[in-house]
């Protein structure tokens, strides 16, 4: 079994080295590795620090133009080779000792989607030391995973969760649209057009907020609840 792991970039200069680090050393029993990650013309220093790390395991892409997160997935994709893919945003709110878990189901056989979820069975931190999220990131999410739940009759808790993992053929499948953070709600309403169920672990979440780097803001949201209505009715 291999698993196919792309991490998109994009001024991440603090954090990139550390991430692919860790994404490389992590053991996984019987699974195989293949890190690629994809640059999306970042502007810090990330670039140079990519060009030192290139390795015979790890396959590094650079964008020479900014096409967004879903420009950098969609490039990534047309490179797997893996039978599982996993998404991995390149800081480190998310933990990669959860990838046995998220994996396990999808290597047995029981499903072929997996989300990650950040609120499945807890209930989250939003204020003081060792918040884990901006009170209206968190309603906004909480607002984007109703209106999934809604318009395709769905039953999850976290639809915009970093970690989603497929068997890759079925991303394969896909005619992906998107160029920017609206490719979850794509990737989502497709998946769930399809009756594909997603299956969903409990996973381990530490939040950043935009002082610190993080980029997704309002008007993203308002995009992906768009997308999540146009590939409602859209074939």
């Amino acid at each position: 079994m291999k698993l196919s792991i792309i991490i998109p970039v994009y001024n991440e200069v603090q954090t990139i080295k550390e991430i692919i680090e860790k994404v490389d050393a992590l053991p996984l029993e019987n699974v195989e590795k293949e890190i690629i990650v994809v640059d999306d013309c970042s502007r810090d220093g990330t670039r140079e620090v990519l060009k030192k790390l290139g390795s015979k395991k790890i396959k590094i892409l650079f964008h020479e133009k900014n096409k967004g997160k879903g420009g950098a997935l969609k490039t990534g994709l047309k490179e797997i080779t893996g039978d599982i893919v996993i998404f991995q945003d390149a800081d480190l709110e998310y933990d990669i000792k959860d990838y046995p878990r998220l994996i396990k189901p999808i290597v047995e056989g029981k499903t072929d989607v997996v989300y990650g979820s950040r609120f499945l069975n807890k209930k989250p931190k939003l204020f003081g030391t060792g918040r884990e999220f901006i009170p209206l990131h968190y309603i906004g999410n909480k607002f984007l995973t109703t209106l999934t739940n809604i318009l395709y009759f769905a039953k999850i808790s976290d639809m915009d969760t970093c970690y989603t993992i497929f068997r890759s053929k079925i991303l394969k499948e896909l005619k992906l649209d998107s160029d920017n953070f609206d490719i979850t709600p794509e990737i989502t309403a497709k998946i769930l057009k399809k009756g594909i169920k997603i299956h969903e672990i409990p996973i381990t979440y530490k939040g950043r907020d935009h002082s610190e780097g993080k980029k997704i803001n309002w008007k993203d949201g308002i995009s992906a609840a768009w997308a999540l209505i146009k590939y409602r009715f859209k074939n």
